[in-house]
């Protein structure tokens, strides 16, 4: 489809974001400790906040109510997601891209980039190389461009899922790639994927139209503000939001990924899977201006006040941020991480160094290998998760949240991660990680009460331990 095509569409979509109305909620003078308790008090109770409440949570400044924030996020994350930390990998497919944005190291006026999109063999050997390490979920990544259309993303898509590298096999292949018109969303869905991820980048208009020039194909703000709601429509039920931290006002795009989640809920009676807060990072032939920079003290602020805002929603934190960081995030608001990421095409196989930045997006600030990311998440005593098996059994969308928002999905996800992390301290474990694996598994199963779920789960772990048998989820 053209761009001028796409354009024409956003005519019938609903601009939910009202700039003047999210600054005036921000205006004003800070709270006292009582309101901010009573609305840490609602999300305690596991009830998503209301754009009013969460815009009270961002203007409370005073050391100790952030500090209640933070207890309450902490609190809030141990009751919805236990000590899970979900693990994935992204795999960068294709940079070209149409798009001219200022911030990116992929624009298309980017000269210093070197240019590249993986053919199918390639594709399958940068699979075949994070099978080998253990991973099971994988985010494909595209530029914008004709190239990448719906038909050849689908193709990608099912060129992971038939790659088998002994016991490996990707069991989840979301996407990261442009707004997709119906019958483009059909087609991916009918591939198989996971999570269809579109990031608004910023949901203030003028600083949007700043960043987009008028005229590309992302230069359209309903078009992709739109792109999410589409893909519902279509039948993509599992969709993740995100903005990019650092072009505007952090508390301002807080707001928006808030509108936007409430949005999709109103709307389809589904939130999104996933929330995504990736910071401005370096990259090649990029300055950006520094106005607007996060820094951590305000960055953690904003993932502590996302998890009481959205309590089922799913809080991604990438390898853009360094490891101590992201280890610290984890304990009050982030459940989803990458490890062992490469974001250079072809740069799982390849030699080169991870930080050359005319191959990235972007640099990296945390390129550890995954079994080193896993037996730091065992020392913290964390369930490293590969589970898909909601998504593969159906439990998704609307559905998702039938079993989610009452607390039952937590009778699948300790069992389903504890399995998962069987199966890579089996296969792919380095000793020192297998024995602290295997110390937090016998503590993990201590802890659930006698019956049939404990008797099955021990059995299936130990059938994981000592046949072929794997993937063996509830």
């Amino acid at each position: 489809m053209s761009p001028l095509a796409e354009m024409t569409l956003s005519e019938n979509a609903l601009d939910f974001i009202d700039d003047a109305r999210l600054i005036g909620l921000l205006a004003g003078p800070a709270p006292d400790a009582a309101a901010v308790r009573d609305v840490v008090a609602k999300s305690l109770e596991k009830h998503p906040l209301g754009l009013e409440e969460t815009a009270l949570l961002l203007k409370a400044d005073a050391p100790e109510q952030v500090e209640m924030i933070f207890d309450a996020a902490r609190e809030l994350k141990r009751r919805v997601y236990g000590n899970r930390i979900v693990l994935f990998a992204p795999l960068y497919v294709g940079n070209q891209c149409v798009n001219d944005c200022a911030y990116c190291g992929f624009r298309r006026s980017n000269r210093a980039q070197v240019r590249r999109t993986l053919e199918t063999p390639e594709l399958i050997h940068q699979v075949e190389a994070l099978e080998k390490v253990g991973h099971k979920r994988l985010i494909l990544v595209f530029g914008e461009h004709a190239a990448y259309d719906a038909a050849f993303i689908s193709a990608c898509v099912r060129s992971v899922y038939g790659v088998r590298v002994g016991h490996g096999e990707i069991r989840r292949v979301n996407i990261n790639a442009a707004p997709q018109d119906d019958e483009g969303y059909r087609a991916v869905k009918a591939a198989g994927i996971g999570t269809y991820q579109i990031f608004q980048e910023t949901y203030h208009h003028e600083t949007y139209r700043r960043y987009h020039p008028a005229g590309t194909r992302k230069g359209d703000f309903l078009w992709r503000l739109d792109g999410l709601s589409r893909a519902m429509e279509a039948g993509c039920d599992d969709v993740g939001i995100g903005a990019l931290f650092g072009l505007y006002d952090w508390r301002f795009e807080a707001l928006g990924l808030v509108a936007h989640a409430l949005q999709l809920q109103e709307r389809y009676h589904c939130g999104p899977h996933t929330i995504s807060f990736p910071r401005m990072r370096p990259a090649s032939g990029v300055k950006f201006d520094e106005k607007y920079f996060v820094n951590d003290r305000d960055f953690k602020r904003l993932i502590a006040i996302l998890r009481l805002s959205v309590p089922y929603t799913g809080l991604i934190l990438t390898a853009r941020e360094n490891a101590q960081l992201r280890r610290e995030a984890m304990g009050f608001g982030v459940s989803q991480i990458d490890a062992g990421s490469r974001i250079e095409i072809g740069g799982y196989t390849e030699a080169g160094d991870a930080q050359v930045m005319e191959r990235e997006q972007f640099q990296l600030g945390d390129v550890r290998p995954l079994d080193t990311v896993i037996r730091e998440l065992l020392a913290d005593g964390y369930i490293p998760s590969f589970c898909t098996s909601c998504y593969r059994l159906g439990r998704t969308g609307e559905h998702f949240m039938e079993f989610a928002i009452p607390g039952f999905i937590k009778r699948f996800c300790t069992p389903n991660a504890l399995a998962t992390l069987q199966e890579y301290l089996t296969d792919y474990a380095s000793p020192e990680t297998r024995a602290a694996g295997e110390k937090l598994l016998a503590a993990e199963l201590a802890k659930i009460d006698e019956g049939s779920l404990k008797s099955d789960l021990a059995g299936r772990l130990e059938r994981i331990r000592t046949t072929e048998e794997r993937d063996l989820y509830f």
